[in-house]
């Protein structure tokens, strides 16, 4: 309750609603794609954190890489809200938010090829067996990111989950995906990561990558 009534609070301001409302986009329900050149006005390297939360990756991210575009998404309304205010108060623009789940965007509104890395962190693992439905990762979730990363490009999955994480790392494999060396860039610089951090948990992270196409006919 005291989250909904700060994101209350802030997007009842009509200047902190004003400035949230410049970093959100707005599909057009008649057209069934996302289209970043179009949001931002340029071709550029375009990085997706799912379920941004409050945007503390993905502001640090958005301004240390001024060169590539970023879209953080959130489901929740209230969450967006607050997300869209703070990313609109960082004056990036190279920094869009977007209302909508996860699934639908990946599976529906993105063209082939068309994001340069993904960053997944902390995805709720629904733990009940009644509520394995509800989770994110799936092969067909999988297999859509597979489709519109480019070759070469990255997916960046963290949780604090080991039963999840052995679910997800073999099912992006699976998909095509190889592992990668490098870091998930995000993986203890969300907010969430923060708090598992400072608690002494465990985080399993992974950084997958579409294998560049080879040159040979």
């Amino acid at each position: 309750m005291a989250r909904l009534r700060k994101a209350a609070r802030i997007w009842g301001d009509p200047k902190a609603r004003e400035i949230g409302q410049r970093a959100l986009i707005t599909p057009d329900d008649r057209v069934f794609t996302i289209d970043p050149p179009a949001i931002f006005g340029r071709r550029a390297p375009v990085e997706i954190e799912i379920g941004a939360g409050k945007g503390e990756f993905i502001i640090e991210r958005a301004a240390e890489f001024p060169e590539r575009d970023f879209i953080a998404v959130e489901l929740s309304a209230t969450v967006t809200r607050v997300l869209a205010v703070r990313c609109g108060r960082a004056g990036l623009g190279n920094l869009r938010v977007v209302r909508m789940d996860a699934r639908t965007l990946v599976n529906l509104m993105l063209p082939d090829r068309s994001v340069s890395a993904y960053h997944i962190y902390y995805p709720d693992p629904w733990p009940k067996e009644r509520h394995v439905k509800h989770r994110l990762f799936t092969p067909t979730l999988v297999a859509s990111l597979f489709r519109t990363v480019e070759p070469g490009a990255t997916a960046y999955v963290a949780t604090d989950v080991r039963d999840y994480a052995g679910e997800i790392f073999p099912m992006m494999l699976a998909a095509g995906f190889i592992r990668a060396v490098e870091a998930a860039p995000g993986a203890d610089r969300t907010g969430f990561a923060r708090k598992y951090v400072a608690a002494g948990k465990p985080v399993f992270s992974a950084s997958f990558r579409r294998p560049r196409e080879s040159k040979n006919p």
